[in-house]
């Protein structure tokens, strides 16, 4: 009697919990029919910004890779190279003679690393569950939920169903894996470890297994992580005993296990911690609960920051098919679901890759099987680390920028020196790479490495924040890092002959060279280097203004920034890569640097420097769509920052089809069954990057205004939108459209002041909108003056058309909401 009391008890808690995995709505569900088998980007990703784990779903011989995100190779270095400041007059001299294989052949052996090119990102290991008899089964089932972000898997053998839950616990610090089944005593399996680390696997009592090891070395850097798993098991019935480093638990009727992982990293130059105490602790604190406390609380906590924003493009009997058959069909079909399924996807890996307090997502967020990944896996800083932070504000995900905005306060302390060693100069600097160490000098071969502008981009990221949340307090702590990247390019601009322009040099247009200078990249002034310095320098003014500092400092940048190179329009309408008219309508390389300015910029306008605008577009249009995943998650967003909705559709199309499938360059890009971005391999950032290009069809608020469905493409006539963020504190509470028409729009402002609204169709005023006049007074919006173009007298520029918009200003209070519907 006792014994069908504890199985009654059982059972309800198993139907409890699995609710949330298995019996909610399917709207936001990537489902399968099938397993992973061994294809890691099959596997379904979980994780709560500090842990991570790739779920199989495999019935007989289930597969949970892990990672921790400190868990890298090396240890604390630095990899100046202390020939760079003696050859520095030698390079700038042979570049503004034009002989830029000379220049490169000296800055490979004076400025390129001379042997540490950044660390890799590592894994742990795998915590393998083996099942007997589990190979032959009906009934399969796989999913990941993002509304409650769990990865389940369903099956039945014998007729007993059989149901895996996972889940990476932000509050608990935890990977929680619930085992359950139909019938009492069914659970029967073998658990064990391994780590390609060097590491010892032994267990501990009868119900727990440790692994301890060390991360790898790598380009003399002896690796000096120190980590340790403990995975313990909770049975309900049944019988745990150990054989050898295997946990064999039998005849249970539930299994919780509990994975606790820690490292001794303390900060990129400490690596004091005891990884010991520290899995110990984490493990202390959650073995007493209960599996449906642990998951009310995880569920809790995830969805406080994924509820934020909904998404609905419309529904049609797509919904129905498993996901990797959805992304075969989508191209050719009619599923605009899987278009709010993969913009939910972006935020929910987002939330999963980068939470307070730890490491900022890398080239693959959390999630990494590989001792040597593809790019060691770091933070490509020339455009792919920016570019997973995108939709961080402006899909309300502020949180999750925090741990980016850390890395540039360290870059800010450990580039000082670089900059001094290097170049002479003030202030800090970073390449195109940095890792877990904060290392600020060039990576890889010099080709790629000599860019020094990686401070200036990721320094826009602590400015944009504050254009969201409008914190005077916050803007305090950033700015040191603002200024400092300022007064590198204060003391490292040099003056070109021709024009007596300020440019960087040596420098180069990530990572293309002009075709009259085959295999050779090196630069002076390119448009890009020219976009970001005027964007930092700008950036930095409003906050020392905005502060009230640093007044000589402010008319310095004023002065240089007048001195800067102008954009300019080459022989083939297009907008310059380089500062002098090298350009090759042909070229289809994957980076478009020089477009910087148009997007995440605003320097270029559709309303303020139309001759820009026609001219990046028709750049844009000679690079051509197909590229890699993250290029084309760029292309999204240039498109929609030009207006042209059915062209960003178009690239989103591109980039939701099977990996392979598309034919390029650059390979096609693609998505993987998971929804992982190709770059190919995986990387990440294309899913970020497609994830902000739909928010940018929604809504922008750059160029002085909110400016509502500025890309709207034709196939998205209705739609509603909840949660997006605009800059100057404001948030879109809920959008409505119809028929390609704005019908309601409600905004709540967190700062006041003036909203200025452009929209597609008039709305009734109410007394409170009027036509807008005169200069927006919204000090979030003001528009930096831009340098004029410069015009090729072999170029035709012709101003594009502009969709018919209103312009509306509103005057609003801090914490009100304002509603307008269709006119």
């Amino acid at each position: 009697m006792r014994r069908n009391k504890h199985t009654i008890a059982v059972c309800v808690i198993a139907l409890l919990t699995s609710l949330p995995a298995l019996a909610q709505r399917t709207e936001l569900k990537l489902r399968y029919d099938r397993p992973s088998g061994k294809v890691w980007e099959a596997a379904l990703p979980v994780g709560n910004g500090r842990l991570a784990a790739m779920v199989y779903g495999n019935p007989g011989s289930e597969l949970i890779r892990l990672n921790e995100n400190t868990v890298w190779s090396g240890s604390p270095n630095r990899n100046e190279n202390p020939h760079a400041l003696a050859a520095l007059p030698e390079i700038r001299q042979l570049i503004f003679e034009g002989k830029m294989k000379e220049a490169s052949d000296i800055a490979a052996k004076n400025i390129q690393s001379e042997k540490i090119n950044g660390m890799c990102y590592q894994p742990v290991g795998d915590l393998e569950l083996a099942f007997p008899g589990h190979e032959q089964y009906t009934g399969y089932e796989r999913e990941l939920d993002l509304q409650t972000a769990v990865a389940a898997t369903s099956y039945t053998v014998n007729g007993v169903k059989y149901t895996r839950q996972v889940f990476a616990s932000i509050p608990d610090q935890a990977i929680i894996i619930q085992l359950t089944a139909s019938k009492p005593g069914s659970i029967t399996f073998n658990a064990g470890m391994k780590s390609p680390q060097k590491s010892n696997i032994v267990t501990s009592g009868n119900n727990e297994l440790v692994l301890s090891g060390i991360s790898g070395d790598k380009d003399g850097v002896p690796g000096k992580v120190k980590f340790q798993s403990q995975v313990r098991f909770k049975t309900s019935g049944g019988k745990t005993a150990t054989d050898g480093n295997t946990i064999n638990v039998t005849g249970a009727d539930a299994v919780t296990i509990y994975v606790s992982i820690a490292t001794n990293f303390v900060n990129y130059a400490d690596l004091s911690g005891d990884e010991v105490k520290r899995t110990t602790a984490y493990m202390s604190k959650v073995w007493p609960k209960h599996f449906a406390s642990l998951l009310k609380d995880h569920i809790a906590t995830y969805q406080h920051f994924f509820n934020r924003v909904q998404l609905d493009l419309g529904t049609t009997d797509s919904i129905k098919n498993p996901t990797d058959i959805r992304l075969r069909d989508f191209r050719n079909g009619n599923d605009p679901q899987l278009v709010t399924l993969y913009f939910q996807f972006g935020r929910y890996l987002l939330i999963a890759a980068s939470q307070p307090g730890g490491q900022p997502a890398n080239l693959q967020g959390v999630w990494n099987p590989l001792m040597n990944p593809p790019w060691g896996s770091k933070y490509t800083i020339n455009i792919n680390t920016e570019m997973n932070y995108w939709p961080a504000e402006e899909t309300n995900l502020s949180e999750m920028h925090e741990p980016l905005i850390q890395m540039v306060k360290d870059l800010s302390v450990t580039g000082r020196e670089t900059a001094k060693v290097m170049y002479g100069a003030g202030g800090w600097v970073v390449h195109h790479n940095t890792d877990l160490w904060r290392i600020t000098g060039p990576v890889d071969p010099i080709y790629y490495g000599l860019w020094p502008m990686g401070g200036a981009w990721l320094s826009r990221h602590t400015w944009e924040k504050y254009l969201f949340n409008g914190d005077k307090k916050y803007l305090q702590t950033v700015y040191p890092a603002l200024k400092g990247a300022a007064q590198f390019y204060l003391d490292f601009l040099v003056e070109e002959p021709v024009h007596k322009w300020l440019v960087v040099s040596p420098s180069m247009s990530p990572e293309n060279n002009p075709k009259a200078y085959p295999g050779v990249s090196i630069s002076a002034g390119t448009t890009m280097d020219n976009q970001l310095v005027f964007d930092l320098f700008t950036n930095t003014i409003h906050a020392a203004e905005i502060l009230q500092t640093d007044k000589a400092l402010v008319e310095k940048m004023k002065a240089a920034r007048k001195r800067l190179p102008p954009m300019q329009v080459g022989q083939y309408n297009q907008l310059q890569e380089w500062l002098q008219d090298l350009d090759d309508p042909n070229d289809k390389h994957r980076h478009v640097s020089h477009l910087f300015g148009l997007y995440p910029a605003n320097q270029i306008s559709a309303y303020r420097t139309p001759a820009l605008f026609s001219a990046a577009r028709t750049s844009l249009l000679q690079r051509g769509d197909v590229s890699t995943g993250w290029s084309m998650g760029w292309k999204v967003n240039l498109w929609a920052r030009l207006l042209d909705g059915n062209h960003a559709w178009k690239l989103i199309k591109d980039q939701l089809t099977p990996s392979g499938v598309n034919k390029g360059e650059n390979s096609g890009g693609g998505t993987y069954p998971n929804l992982f971005d190709a770059h190919p391999p995986f990387q990440i950032d294309g899913n970020y990057g497609c994830t902000a290009g739909i928010c940018e069809m929604l809504l922008q608020s750059q160029d002085g205004a909110i400016h509502v469905l500025p890309a709207l493409p034709d196939d998205w006539k209705n739609g509603r939108v909840s949660g997006l963020r605009a800059r100057g504190g404001f948030e879109i509470k809920e959008m409505v459209w119809e028929n390609g028409q704005l019908s309601k729009i409600t905004i709540r402002s967190t700062l006041g002041g003036n909203c200025r609204l452009r929209v597609p169709n008039a709305l009734q005023e109410n007394g409170q909108l009027k036509a807008a006049g005169g200069a927006q007074t919204n000090p979030f919006f003001e528009v930096a003056p831009t340098a004029p173009a410069l015009v090729s007298n072999k170029a035709k520029v012709e101003e594009l058309p502009l969709p018919n918009t209103i312009l509306y200003d509103l005057d609003t209070q801090v914490g009100k909401t304002y509603t307008f519907v269709r006119q």
